[in-house]
């Protein structure tokens, strides 16, 4: 199992050596010069069903940065879809520029093709910037795209299926460390309040925590903090604040040397993918300090358990809600597991991953 550290050694390394320390079947970079499309395809793991994973937008500060973010992401899409039970693969997109000013019908169309050239191997859905408009024109020159609007027959937005997984981790996580699921009373700190952490602090309200938000969005935080009643604080600050639970849900490795020493929790439960910036050492660094931490990738699997309802065809809601709810019941398992062999939850929840891919694995090639 590679380690996330490593990946920055695979980011400089040769494109073949770093899928194969990864483990990735296919990495696909997509340029279109009339559009201005750049756009990277990572197909990590297929064993379990095709690659499903939301395509991101971001203006990264240069290729190798995105190169090393979709290597990242479809890596953990393999894992999220394992852990909870989907026949699905692992994959991810990511397209390289300012979502604001670069989107237009033909740019994303023009993406959807490239997915198209895929036949099925990997099927996109929204992330970060990417909104239901955008998979209804990338609909038009694909169908595996999923994320489409309910007036399509689609699943709409999925971040209140993310939210409620979300949520559902960190009450496990709160019964296994507090001894009760109930968050009452409880001293939340939300990094990031965009669409599943907005939902998130819609469930906290309903149980009367106490809330601390922060985002770059300073709008948002006013509307957020007008509405619900929690206190907006500062984005260093976030990590100083004394409180019982420290909700990542902006990007990623947010857990780090730096952060982690300042944390006054008892536990970290958010819905941002990649929160430990090195899952070996700052796995084991949060045990040393006391903190119990939710397997990022295991319970924000509320969107892809949405994606997958409308993948089956005939989605409904409700059922992407009860299948998001499981994650109760198998987050507290793995912190379980975790504690009682000494070692990361999240490395007990990428193995619990990987011995489900091996599993099924050996039946597709049984005769």
């Amino acid at each position: 199992m590679m380690q996330i550290n490593e990946l920055e050694q695979v980011a400089g390394a040769s494109v073949f050596e770093g899928l194969a320390k990864l483990g990735h079947e296919q990495v696909v970079f997509c340029h279109d010069e009339p559009t201005g499309l750049k756009a990277i395809i990572a197909v990590h793991n297929t064993v379990l069903g095709p690659a499903l994973g939301g395509t991101r937008m971001w203006n990264y500060a240069s290729e190798q940065e995105a190169l090393k973010d979709v290597l990242r992401l479809s890596r953990g899409m393999t894992y999220k879809s394992a852990i909870t039970g989907l026949n699905l693969g692992g994959g991810k997109a990511v397209i390289i520029g300012d979502a604001t000013t670069m989107k237009t019908e033909a740019f994303m169309r023009r993406f959807g093709k490239f997915v198209n050239s895929l036949n099925g191997k990997y099927v996109t859905a929204e992330d970060v910037n990417m909104k239901t408009r955008d998979m209804e024109l990338i609909g038009m020159e694909t169908k595996h795209v999923t994320g489409l609007p309910e007036t399509m027959g689609g699943g709409g937005d999925p971040s209140p299926v993310t939210a409620y997984g979300v949520y559902m981790g960190m009450k496990a996580t709160a019964k296994k460390v507090f001894g009760t699921d109930s968050l009452t009373g409880k001293k939340i700190a939300v990094q990031g309040v965009g669409q599943v952490g907005m939902y998130l602090v819609d469930h906290l309200v309903k149980e009367n925590a106490e809330i601390f938000i922060t985002d770059i969005n300073e709008d948002k935080l006013k509307q957020l903090s007008a509405t619900t009643g929690a206190k907006v604080v500062g984005m260093d600050e976030i990590y100083d604040l004394d409180i019982d639970i420290y909700a990542p849900c902006a990007l990623g490795a947010t857990l780090n040397d730096k952060t982690i020493d300042r944390l006054k929790c008892a536990m970290v439960a958010g819905a941002a993918n990649n929160q430990l910036e090195d899952e070996n050492k700052h796995g084991r660094k949060l045990i040393d300090k006391g903190i119990a931490y939710a397997p990022d990738f295991l319970i924000n699997a509320g969107g892809i358990i949405n994606v997958y309802e409308e993948y089956l065809g005939n989605y409904n809601r409700q059922r992407a809600y009860d299948m998001a709810e499981n994650i109760y019941d198998t987050c507290l398992n793995i912190l379980i597991e975790a504690e009682n062999e000494g070692i990361p939850s999240q490395e007990a929840a990428i193995r619990a991953a990987e011995k489900r891919i091996a599993d099924i694995g050996k039946v597709k090639l049984s005769r």
